[in-house]
């Protein structure tokens, strides 16, 4: 399915440039493309290069943590679940350990730890697979929920709403929370529905409700909090758990009486390696959504969304916000430029700038991270997973809105 998108983004990007120029007059249309497609195959490069240094680093303590004992250890803290939810998964499995890794450095908002351990958890699924051309359902299952997890510290949407004047920068906290719990728990649903698992079984609703009573007491806890504890206090727990977490891993290898630093070398190795092989992934879905972006497109899908809102009658306060909710999927940094435009046209503390904040938070980047976690293990069938994802960020963006109607309208 994601060639079948991917085909389709170039393809409207090409007709919405010869209407511009044909109807419109706008004989630089296919320029400011190819300028705009040309600029995200740069950017996929750069990217890529900057992986190399995090990749190194993360898979290096990925390496000596997994040697010491210590991630078998905490993989059998979820165990039970994953198993039930990832039946293709055996138990004591070391992708259960880089699985929680990665859903842990998720949760904290840490993504540059998340990335490596993502895709050693795609990797270590990837021994698992009859047809390694092919994604398998565990994998699929851990795109969703990677493209959809749940972020209890939402530092950089707090900083930006604070550069932009808000008067409180953090008045977005629970309802981001709302509406990224509620693209988790649907991805999971549609996800386990599509592949036929049982999702009532008494182990796999004991650890729902488990982690959804945490989450529940983290919103209640944090809501108690002036703006400015907040901030800083969720970047000192987010932090001291990573800083913590290293000096963990280090330390069970020397009691173990491992040699930390050449283990260390060793997984630092792999970062280089990945970092390369992920680059025609992300030049390949990069430069679609440049063209996307460049040509119109997305600004024609608002506007019809905006028409039909509408002539139904109702609210159309929030399509000022729906630029960032379509680009989400397509580009981290896109947008992000579109909400913090968004702000700054409308005000943050306006109901525009504020919804924006929380589409922001509300999912991770869907094509990116396909492309880069794909790419890492040279997968070329997709199957659902695409279909999956955007269910898990539909859902997230629905909730977005009906949120931030309940708390800011």
């Amino acid at each position: 399915m994601l060639h079948i998108l991917w085909l389709i983004f170039i393809v409207s990007a090409f007709l919405a440039s010869l209407y511009q120029v044909l109807i419109l007059g706008n004989l630089g249309a296919f320029s400011d493309v190819m300028d705009a497609m040309m600029a995200m195959a740069k950017l996929s490069v750069e990217i890529a290069i900057g992986l190399v240094g995090l990749l190194a680093f993360w898979l290096g303590i990925f390496q000596v943590a997994e040697r010491s004992g210590l991630i078998a250890l905490l993989a059998k803290v979820f165990e039970p679940f994953l198993v039930r939810v990832m039946p293709e998964i055996p138990r004591g499995h070391p992708a259960l350990g880089s699985i929680t890794m990665n859903m842990s450095a998720n949760l904290l908002g840490l993504d540059n730890a998340a990335t490596p351990f993502g895709i050693k958890a795609m990797q270590d699924m990837q021994s698992l697979s009859k047809d390694e051309t092919t994604l398998s359902n565990a994998q699929i299952l851990f795109l969703v929920l990677n493209t959809s997890s749940v972020t209890l510290f939402p530092i950089a949407v707090f900083l930006y709403r604070a550069e932009q004047g808000a008067a409180t920068p953090t008045d977005v906290f629970i309802p981001i929370l709302f509406a990224t719990s509620a693209s988790t728990l649907v991805g999971l649903l549609v996800t386990c529905i599509v592949q036929g698992t049982n999702l009532f079984q008494r182990v796999i609703v004991l650890y729902l409700v488990a982690i959804f009573s945490v989450l529940a007491a983290v919103i209640a806890y944090f809501a108690t909090l002036s703006a400015d504890v907040l901030a800083s206090e969720s970047s000192l727990i987010a932090n001291f758990l990573l800083f913590s977490f290293i000096v963990i891993v280090l330390l069970a290898g020397w009691r173990k009486q491992l040699n930390t630093y050449e283990l260390f070398v060793e997984g630092a190795k792999r970062g280089f390696d990945v970092a390369i092989t992920i680059i025609p992934y992300l030049v390949a879905m990069l430069f679609a959504i440049g063209a996307l972006r460049a040509s119109g497109v997305m600004d024609a899908v608002t506007g019809g969304v905006a028409a039909l809102v509408a002539a139904l009658g109702m609210d159309t306060r929030f399509i000022d916000a729906m630029p960032t909710a379509l680009m989400k999927p397509l580009s981290g940094s896109g947008a992000r430029a579109l909400m913090i435009e968004t702000m700054q046209h409308h005000g943050a503390d306006s109901f525009a700038g504020r919804l924006a904040s929380v589409l922001q938070g509300s999912t991770e980047t869907t094509f990116y991270v396909l492309a880069v976690y794909c790419g890492a293990v040279g997968v070329r069938h997709t199957r659902n997973a695409v279909a999956c994802c955007l269910a898990a960020d539909g859902a997230g963006i629905f909730t977005a809105i009906l949120v931030s109607y309940w708390f800011f309208a």
